[in-house]
């Protein structure tokens, strides 16, 4: 088997055939488990702080280390694709009519792309290893793929607990590859967030109980896309009109001025229809309509229901009266929390002409 001491220049060219697959962040480190790493996950999931996403707590064993998922591995090539903005995340703001989606979920679905690439990279280093044996992971799995990125050296763990990167700021899609090769590991990054606060500042629901620490319960990236029930009403004005997910944190990060969106993967550019959706568009979709507008969207999986009720909170944060009637139309909708969602808009839509 080949070994760190002697394959440099192996691990030069694989940095050299990812970025080829179009990863534009390179890293190793050493398939050890952190025991910080696994302290500030029992706290986390201790205070309750994951919500109801019980796949948290259910594989916390191995969600550790890669060590206590595999304990063969030897080495973690940790990846990183651009999704870099062209446009200013936060424009849409001031348009409450119009739909704020995340940036991520602008394009293709990155699981689909991320794991393709990783994939295409482990047939890469087989060929070359042959005695190889490997696992690929795209944010699926119960890896901790940002602990790890710092470790490798791609960036940092921000106050906003997601990664930054020198070169491509908070815009990127992690991936890993556990193999049994041994790989000249790079130096961990340092944090650069000083004193800066800006995400925390930022986060219109206060989902930072402290610097590094976030409360899922409160973000508006859970309560759109992983919490099944209806929203709390303490943060439903808070929500205006975004219908999935919240770039805030991450938009005013000042390390997003050496980003590039010329960096960004192709599959990644946002489509027309997804940057400025009016929010009447959607209040019709039903189903199969939902599902054929989405399809090949990360949109797709939290389903018609869930989406329902976004569009329904952001459009009694509108103050466009004209959504009245078709938020009438589904105060009588199968699904009871869209009910509820329809009746919270049109009574705040008739109070707040």
């Amino acid at each position: 088997m080949v070994n760190a001491a002697t394959n440099g220049e192996l691990k030069a060219r694989l940095e050299a055939e990812a970025r080829r697959l179009g990863f534009a962040a390179f890293g190793v480190t050493l398939a050890q488990d952190d025991p910080l790493v696994g302290r500030r996950l029992d706290e986390w999931l201790g205070e309750g702080c994951h919500g109801s996403m019980e796949w948290m707590e259910a594989r916390s064993d191995v969600r550790r280390g890669p060590q206590a998922m595999w304990p063969e591995a030897k080495s973690v090539i940790a990846l990183g694709m651009s999704y870099a903005p062209q446009t200013d995340p936060l424009a849409l703001e001031a348009h409450p009519d119009k739909a704020r989606i995340s940036l991520y979920a602008q394009g293709r679905d990155y699981h689909d792309t991320v794991k393709k690439a990783l994939k295409a990279l482990a047939r890469w280093l087989v060929a070359e290893v042959p005695e190889a044996t490997l696992k690929v992971f795209v944010d699926t799995a119960p890896v901790m793929e940002k602990p790890l990125g710092q470790a490798a050296g791609l960036g940092w763990q921000g106050k906003h607990t997601n990664l930054v990167s020198r070169a491509h700021g908070s815009w990127l899609f992690l991936g890993a590859i556990y193999t049994t090769v041994e790989l000249p590991p790079d130096e961990a990054h340092d944090d650069r967030c000083g004193s800066c606060n800006a995400c925390q500042v930022a986060c219109p629901t206060d989902a930072f109980p402290a610097p590094y620490r976030l409360d899922a319960r409160r973000c508006i990236s859970y309560l759109t896309i992983e919490h099944k029930g209806p929203i709390p009403e303490e943060f439903r004005a808070a929500l205006g009109n975004r219908i999935y997910g919240c770039d805030d944190c991450l938009a005013v990060c000042p390390w997003n001025k050496f980003a590039s969106a010329a960096q960004a993967h192709r599959d990644f550019l946002p489509k027309e229809e997804l940057v400025a959706p009016p929010l009447a568009e959607f209040l019709s979709f039903d189903d199969s309509g939902f599902r054929a507008f989405f399809a090949g969207s990360p949109i797709k999986r939290i389903g018609r229901d869930r989406f329902i009720r976004n569009c329904l909170y952001a459009a009694g944060n509108s103050g466009q009266v004209e959504l009245i009637v078709q938020a009438e139309k589904l105060l009588l909708d199968p699904n009871p929390i869209v009910a509820d969602a329809a009746r919270w808009a049109v009574e705040r839509l008739r109070a707040n002409p």
